[in-house]
Order: C-alpha cells, then structure tokens, then sequence
C-alpha cells in the first residue's frame, strides 16, 4: 500500500495479512536523505483507555540496518514479554536505517544527506502519519547500539526539545573510534557542525532530557564509556551509567534492551 504526504513523497507500508509478530516495515521517500529510508516498527497492542504511546528510537551499529533490533536482537518479543509482565508501557518502537551512507553513517550530515534530520524528524513525522492512535503529543525517546548508541545521546543532546530521555549501550563516544572498521571514514565526511564527540555534545546540552548508559565489563568501549561516564560526574550532569557483565555482542544487547525500555517506560509515568 502507498501513502503520500505533504511531508513525504512516498510511503510504502508492509500488507497487515503478512505481518507478525507485531512487526511492520516502511520505505519512505525523505528529502533529507536526498532518496529513500526504511525503518522497521513493532506495534503493540494497547487500551483505548491507556495514554497515547510513546515513541522509541532504536538506533542500530554499524554494518547494518533497520532490520538488525528485531531480527538479531527480538527486541519486539523481549518489548512483548515486558508489557505482559506489567514492567513497561506498550510504546511504538521504531527502528530506522541509518541512512546506508559507507559502513555506516554516524547518524550526522554528510554532503548532501542529512542523517541526523532523517532520525530527528522524518522518523518521527512518518510513524505518527501511517500508526493510529499515536498523538503529536506523546513523548519521544531515543536509543541504541555501538555507533547507534553515539548517535542517541549526541542526537538526543543536540534536540533536547524533542527527546524526553535518552539512553545507549555499549556507545562509542568519538565519531574517531570507527576509523579503524569504517569505509568511507564517517569522521572525516561528517559536515562542519556535526557531533563528533559525545563529551562535547553532553556538556553543551542547557537542559539534557534524563539520560542513562551502559557498557559491558568484556567490552572493548568500556574504558572510553568510563571516561564519559566520569567527565560528566565531574561537571555535575545528571545520569546513569552501569556496567553489567558482557562484551560487544549481540547476546549483551538482547540481555540488556531492557534496562532502556524500562527507563523510557518510567519516565513517561511522570507525564
């Protein structure tokens, strides 16, 4: 099925006979990725009587794409598994590409495309348009993984606005550290005033949303994350940092989505 917007040229939505598992898939046409993005959702089910549901970004690592949530970490069963045992909120959780620029884009402008307004508003813009029952209103969370974890706290520093809270795993906190596994070099394309470096990103932010983050003790990010960690103790910004067991993995992130989804689920009690 085809929807078209004033926002958006074109809209591809999945048939519902084939969906499952609460998952549906779009391609949409954005001006800002200068052609076409996908982004998968998981729609759970909820009352009429409950309040509109929030939004979730989940920003995925480099080398993949808009599929990588669902079909290697099932984010949606654990999202289901959550709601029925009364631990979150049914939220929409939207996972886009990140544009598909090189290995992977950094979730900031280059050239001509603009990544981050392709996560900060398309995303958003397109969910609310093709999802019924979602509400202007409701309240926006952001996170993610590696680079996709980059990408949620500096996107969510850089829009404080729009995000009401902003967690990560296992981030890496310089556009710098994925020079050694990234063709073309994202640092290196990245536009004159795009993040770069989440210390810088943070401690500029006048009014940071809530904010968590978590690396895995085997994980090779750790001790840039501790740094992170420990910069913003020292400029008295508010957060949450953990570290459970785990390494760089995708057995990590599926044990630990939780812990973002939970937080978002909290904060929105206090609407």
């Amino acid at each position: 099925m085809t929807h078209t917007a004033a926002l958006f040229r074109s809209i591809e939505l999945s048939d519902p006979e084939f969906e499952s598992g609460g998952l549906r898939h779009l391609t949409v046409r954005s001006r800002h990725l200068v052609g076409r993005g996908d982004i998968t959702l998981h729609v759970p089910k909820w009352k009429s009587t409950d309040l509109p549901p929030s939004i979730v970004l989940l920003l995925h690592g480099i080398y993949s794409s808009h599929w990588a949530w669902a079909a290697k970490g099932g984010v949606h069963r654990i999202h289901d598994q959550l709601i029925a045992a009364g631990r979150v909120r049914p939220m929409i959780l939207a996972m886009p590409s990140d544009g598909l620029w090189g290995d992977g884009s950094g979730y900031v402008a280059h050239g001509n495309a603009d990544f981050e307004r392709w996560i900060v508003e398309d995303v958003p813009a397109v969910v609310r348009e093709v999802i019924p029952g979602t509400d202007p209103t409701a309240r926006l969370y952001i996170t993610g993984l590696s680079m996709g974890g980059f990408g949620a706290m500096a996107l969510g520093a850089r829009h404080p606005s729009i995000f009401g809270g902003i967690s990560a795993h296992s981030a890496v906190t310089q556009l710098s550290q994925l020079k050694p596994v990234a063709v073309p070099d994202p640092t290196l394309a990245a536009a004159p005033d795009a993040p770069t470096d989440l210390h810088e990103a943070l401690t500029k932010c006048p009014d940071l949303p809530p904010l968590r983050f978590d690396c895995g003790t085997g994980d090779f990010l750790l001790e840039a994350n501790t740094r992170l960690h420990e910069d913003l103790q020292k400029r008295g910004i508010r957060h949450q940092f953990e570290t459970p067991d785990g390494a760089h993995t995708w057995d990590y992130w599926r044990t630990h989505v939780h812990r973002s989804l939970e937080f978002f689920s909290h904060l929105g009690r206090d609407v």
